[in-house]
């Protein structure tokens, strides 16, 4: 440790989640066993968007085959913003200062600008927003800690069409064996509306008719997530389940229902990431019925919608609940919650709904897990969090959000 034994930031709302327009506050610690000369400590606040992939291409044949990789990359700023906590701009010389021993703490604030899109981590591309530190050292290696927070973006189911639409659609498929073509397999699907919330359970409602001469080895529905990531010459599409129900075997020739069993929406970003112009995000939930041995399952899928704010309608007919106060032990990321925090540094910024009595959500980790967050400037000494996953608005129904399912990873 040397001299440094504490330097890191904290947020002055213990969670570490902001809206659009809210100001993100809170302070540096830096506690020093010795004193310490320095140039300065600089704080920088930065929002981005960034995506990149490669691939492999191969021309000719034989000894004339080569094989060349091309990377595909794009980026957008949202805001870059440096400010001084002590001392002076390395533009204004070498002169140093010393600190004392002990303890000091340095106050910031940063007024987040309006139209910023969500949190997003993917191993093609994110949206990042940090705020990282530099203790300024003349002539020898500068100290750096860093600190992830999540953006949350409205999107308000109220004000997207189609949301209370019911969707409805039936498909058939003849499975082949060898020769001979046997009955057909036929499912109808059907969802009481088009738009949900994290925390809301989508009620499912099917009926399937397995009027070959096969084995259905199982009928599902699962939750898709759909990433567009756009460079500047081409765009890719990641595809990755973040949520599956199942249900048993079908014998052949014989039917099978779903009379409303759940699937619960577990935390996720917004549809259509919007403020982003280079990744884009959809949903699909898609029923399957898998037929045993070779074959392709029979698919129905729709497009959903999930937002940030939920639909009236619903909240009017089935109101969510205040979260319970162990939420903290599942929904914080960062450390050690104190044991009897306030309201408002549990629930700092409830997102504006025009909801009446809306209860504030909680805020649960992505079900997409943790990505390593380490950019040009950090090193193996650069302190702080650098592995993060964004945490985005939950609401009590009761539900617990679960585990990503098995084979759940991009396909």
């Amino acid at each position: 440790m040397g001299k440094l034994n504490i330097f890191e930031i904290s947020f002055g709302n213990g969670s570490g989640v902001y809206y659009p327009g809210n100001a993100v506050d809170g302070h540096v610690t830096v506690e020093l066993t010795e004193p310490m000369k320095m140039r300065g400590i600089r704080l920088k606040f930065e929002g981005k968007a960034y995506v990149h992939w490669s691939e492999t291409h191969s021309t000719g044949s034989g000894k004339n085959r080569r094989t060349t990789t091309r990377h595909y990359s794009a980026s957008e700023r949202y805001f870059d913003q440096e400010v001084l906590l002590f001392g002076i701009w390395p533009n204004q010389g070498s002169e140093t200062k010393e600190i004392p021993l002990g303890r000091h703490t340095f106050p910031f604030q940063f007024i987040l600008p309006l139209g910023l899109p969500s949190s997003f981590e993917a191993g093609t591309g994110y949206v990042r927003y940090t705020v990282s530190c530099n203790i300024d050292k003349p002539w020898k290696f500068d100290h750096r800690t860093k600190r992830p927070f999540t953006i949350v973006a409205l999107l308000d189911l109220n004000q997207q069409p189609n949301c209370m639409q019911r969707l409805q659609a039936t498909k058939q498929k003849h499975l082949c064996c060898l020769c001979c073509k046997s009955g057909p397999i036929e499912a109808t699907f059907k969802i009481e509306r088009q738009g949900f919330v994290p925390g809301e359970a989508i009620k499912l409602f099917a009926e399937i008719s397995n009027g070959s001469n096969r084995k259905m080895s199982k009928s599902y529905v699962d939750l898709k997530m759909i990433t567009t990531f756009r460079a500047t010459t081409k765009c890719r599409t990641d595809v990755r389940e973040v949520a599956r129900v199942t249900r048993p075997p079908i014998e052949k020739h014989r039917e099978d229902s779903w009379s409303g069993e759940e699937l619960v929406v577990p935390p996720l970003p917004p549809s259509f990431l919007p403020g982003c112009n280079i990744i884009d995000i959809r949903y699909v939930l898609q029923l399957n019925v898998d037929p045993s041995g070779p074959g392709l399952d029979l698919e129905v899928p729709f497009e959903i919608i999930i937002g940030s704010i939920p639909l009236m309608s619903v909240v009017e007919m089935y109101p969510p609940m205040s979260p319970p106060p162990q939420i903290m032990d599942r929904m914080y990321a960062w450390g050690t919650v104190p044991t009897a925090p306030a309201t408002e540094d549990l629930y700092p910024y409830p997102p504006p709904s025009g909801i009446p009595n809306l209860p504030p959500p909680s805020y649960g980790e992505c079900i997409t897990g943790r990505y390593k967050i380490s950019e040009e400037g950090d090193n193996e000494h650069t302190r702080g969090k650098l592995e993060y996953a964004p945490v985005y608005p939950y609401y009590n129904w009761g539900h617990t959000p679960g585990a990503l399912p098995e084979g759940g990873a991009k396909s």
